[in-house]
């Protein structure tokens, strides 16, 4: 007969899961690496084998990023417009570098923390939610407990 599992350090509320995915952490467990590549969400943690292969990031986290990148720069874009004592290309030149480091770099911690926020609601086949998990670990039903 196999041993049981052993129960995995689950997340106690959303905002911890989503840490754990902009950190690329397994969001259930937070021992293992999420991503297997870039921006490949590996299949199954070798941790805790919770299946990843549910998630449907799609278009969030370029979103994310697209919006987070954009409240940062449109105070530089104001600064070089009206205040800074340089040409335009340079201007230009330095956004453009500037844009494309922060969207690169915040594109796997945006899909990191989708992956959580879609495990914590239980979307998209994730069952059982994460939510529902961090519940019964903390809340087990009557007659389980280690008084049982």
């Amino acid at each position: 007969m196999l041993a049981p599992l052993p129960k995995p350090d689950l997340p106690r509320s959303l905002s911890a899961a989503i840490i754990r995915g902009i950190r690329g952490c397994c969001p259930r467990c937070g021992q293992a690496k999420l991503f297997g590549k870039f921006l490949k969400p590996i299949a199954v943690c070798p941790h805790c084998h919770q299946d990843w292969t549910h998630q449907r990031a799609d278009d969030m986290p370029p979103y994310i990023s697209i919006l987070i990148t954009g409240h940062v720069l449109v105070p530089v874009i104001i600064y070089f417009g009206a205040v800074a004592d340089i040409s335009m290309a340079k201007a230009l030149a330095i956004c453009l570098a500037l844009a494309a480091i922060m969207m690169i770099s915040l594109l796997q911690p945006a899909k990191g923390g989708t992956i959580a926020l879609q495990w914590w609601h239980g979307m998209h086949g994730f069952v059982p939610s994460g939510k529902d998990e961090a519940n019964e670990s903390a809340h087990p039903p009557a007659g389980t407990g280690p008084w049982a």
